[in-house]
């Protein structure tokens, strides 16, 4: 039995909830993965999985085992590339998070040139508007933006991000621009729900002021909220990075900017371990790069 395959094979399984997407993950065939993973059963005298014609769920032992098999396989995919890429040349595998639009517009180009750059260099992106286990999920990099909780782990701040009120030209035409937070109650907002507060917008110089804006119109994205403020449907609470080219061409305004909160650190969080991997020392060194040329907003 191949440790290493039967491992990425019951990983990817339980990442994919299925053997088909798992097979399709891993470029192997499904028979190949469902032997991988019954291989690794026998060989541990457990069931991993709950198997049924609809769906696929771990066990209690395989959920035990699901953070130890992560764990294996990130030490060694580092032990890898500090093998096969000395301390010097990106190779193996870069693993990266990042918030859904940001990782679009600022982390994949980067990882996009990386690629370029370097043959031996292969990359994966979990683009996620919610925060994920570095350390058990095997992650290389996240790239996050706020405030960050202590832990164990390295931050880098590499830029900020502010938060941006936005209106079309025809809206604020037609309905004028609120000069204070407290003129939103007669203006027609679009929200975008679970991100960032969703109705309760932050002003003032600590963000102490909160108001709480009526909806026109409620999304659960923040693609759609910009897309429906560009239409002239009301007032978005978006960031900057988020409609900087919009403002730029004119598509969007910019409004009570003097009452914004302050900025929001853009974070790198990595495990002190990997920053001497090849990989990684790249990829942190093309984002702040790119920081500096400051292309958030």
């Amino acid at each position: 039995m191949d440790r290493f395959e039967s491992l990425s094979a019951f990983v990817a399984v339980a990442d994919q909830r299925g053997f088909a997407a798992a097979a399709r993950a891993l470029s192997m065939s499904p028979p190949a993965v469902t032997r991988a993973v019954a291989a690794l059963e026998r060989h541990l005298g457990v069931t991993l999985f709950h198997r049924s014609t609809r769906a696929v769920s771990l066990t209690d032992e395989g959920a035990t085992f699901l953070d130890r098999a992560r764990r294996i396989l990130a030490e060694l995919r580092e032990a890898e590339q500090i093998m096969m890429g000395g301390r010097s040349v990106p190779r193996g595998q870069l693993y990266v998070t990042a918030p859904v639009m940001f990782g679009r517009l600022h982390v994949l180009p980067v990882i996009n040139a990386l690629l370029a750059s370097h043959d031996g260099l292969t990359a994966r992106m979990m683009l996620l508007d919610r925060n994920v286990r570095i350390i058990e999920e095997g992650i290389d990099v996240a790239v996050r933006i706020g405030a960050l909780a202590d832990s164990s782990l390295r931050v880098m701040t590499i830029g900020a991000v502010r938060q941006t009120i936005v209106a079309s030209p025809a809206y604020l035409a037609e309905h004028g621009s609120p000069a204070t937070p407290a003129n939103l109650a007669v203006h027609r907002c679009v929200v975008a729900s679970d991100v960032r507060g969703g109705g309760a917008w932050s002003f003032g110089a600590r963000g102490e002021s909160i108001v709480d804006v009526v909806p026109r119109l409620t999304v659960n994205s923040i693609d759609a909220a910009i897309a429906a403020a560009e239409t002239g449907v009301g007032l978005a609470n978006v960031l900057s990075y988020q409609v900087a080219e919009r403002i730029a061409r004119g598509r969007l305004i910019e409004i009570l900017a003097d009452h914004a909160p302050p900025p929001m650190p853009v974070s790198l969080l990595y495990d002190p371990g990997r920053a001497a991997m090849p990989a990684v020392r790249a990829f942190i060194e093309a984002m702040r790069s790119q920081a500096g040329q400051g292309a958030w907003g």
